[in-house]
């Protein structure tokens, strides 16, 4: 695709991407059918490649599936207003600091975070992502990442509304290794040494890299670094064997069957931390005094601030209102509730979607587009116009709050 169909788009929106949904597949998942998926498409790739659990947002990071990963599976694309799909990641090389800021360009060169929807009806196997020391010797990055539990996709709870975090202060090294080493044995009773927290629509959960975490079955919106780094250290879960490859990826080649080294990957003070729900949990935090807010017609809530890696924020304009929304970064942006338009761009909360159907509930906004302010209209007079938004590393309006 030309660079000239990228800017055309990039003008016509004034600085602003639809983006097509992007659906990627888990072979070792069960879809919670919880992401509007139409219920005859969640196995459109095929039973081998395991049912569609994920949508992908405004990424530019390829999913990492083994052999049969198709070609760009994870990437988002652009929609062009003659209905051409472009791969966001030629957009970003194309438009650099234009799309998503001299700051971010100039220390990263790409877009280095995304958000998915994760919709599985069960938990997780325990496992870790890697830090950076560890990520790169297999050439990634490193993966902080938030949850966050959007009420409108969570009508059911699935099979296990729990995830377990990190491991019970007290326990030794040597306990988590034994586990390891049992992995091949059957049920090797890693969350025996961990402690579940039930999961509660409307909050969240900071998840630090090192940090071992079986996500409960709660549909989940997941700002991240831009990664797919990750190893599995449960061996069953959910009466499902974990296959052993899964414990050893993204280790290095000249380290598997090393259990020491696996033991090295975990960040020790992180996980057996006693205060770990009152340091990792989050509420939603106002970004301004509520008054002010509903004065503008709108309510800005920051719902993932922990890490300086990646942010993300709740906006909701007030039924039959028009807001003004400025923010000081790049961001993707998923609309969860209502109708109504954003500088005139169509923004629509589908009930049903078939795979392969293009939608209006999904965009990307540059910096400068940020800046200058987006006109959000609601065009219901009884219905509140929700979207999510995440931000890449210390967005500035962050840093001013949050930033210690």
């Amino acid at each position: 695709m030309s660079a000239s169909a990228i800017r055309n788009a990039f003008s016509a929106g004034n600085g602003i991407f639809r983006l097509a949904p992007n659906w990627v597949p888990r072979s070792f998942c069960i879809p919670g059918r919880r992401i509007k998926l139409h219920p005859d498409d969640y196995y459109a790739l095929g039973g081998q490649r395991g049912g569609i659990d994920e949508r992908w947002l405004g990424c530019t990071t390829p999913a990492d599936n083994g052999p049969l990963t198709g070609r760009n599976e994870g990437i988002s694309h652009l929609v062009t207003p003659g209905g051409e799909l472009i791969p966001l990641t030629e957009a970003v090389a194309e438009l650099g600091a234009e799309l998503l800021g001299e700051r971010l360009w100039k220390e990263y060169g790409c877009w280095p975070v995304y958000s998915k929807f994760f919709d599985n009806l069960g938990p997780l196997p325990h496992h870790v992502h890697h830090r950076d020391e560890h990520a790169k010797l297999v050439g990634q990055r490193g993966k902080p990442e938030c949850y966050y539990f959007p009420p409108q996709l969570n009508n059911h709870g699935g099979h296990f509304p729990f995830t377990f975090f990190g491991f019970e202060p007290g326990t030794t090294k040597e306990q988590v290794r034994e586990c390891l080493v049992n992995f091949t044995k059957g049920d090797n009773k890693i969350t025996n040494l961990s402690k579940a927290y039930r999961l509660e629509p409307g909050t969240g959960w900071d998840v630090p890299p090192g940090v071992l975490h079986a996500p409960g079955s709660l549909c989940t919106y997941e700002p991240q670094v831009a990664s797919d780094v990750y190893a599995m250290y449960q061996s069953l879960v959910d009466d499902q064997i974990v296959p052993e490859s899964l414990l050893w990826k993204d280790c290095p080649a000249d380290r598997v069957g090393d259990f020491d080294y696996l033991v090295e990957v975990i960040d020790w003070e992180l996980n057996v931390d006693p205060d770990f729900g009152r340091h990792r949990f989050m509420r939603p935090v106002d970004a301004r005094p509520e008054a002010e807010m509903r004065d503008g017609g709108y309510l800005d809530r920051w719902i993932c601030y922990k890490s300086p890696a990646v942010s993300a924020k709740e906006l909701t304009v007030l039924p039959g209102r028009t807001a003004v929304i400025r923010d000081e970064a790049a961001y993707g942006l998923i609309v969860m509730q209502g109708h109504g338009s954003m500088n005139g761009l169509a923004l629509e909360t589908p009930a049903l979607i078939r795979f392969g159907q293009l939608t209006s509930d999904e965009y990307f906004v540059s910096e400068a587009a940020a800046k200058q302010g987006v006109t959000i209209v609601n065009a219901s007079a009884t219905d509140p116009l929700v979207m999510l938004k995440h931000f890449g590393p210390a967005n500035p309006e962050w840093s001013a709050r949050f930033r210690q």
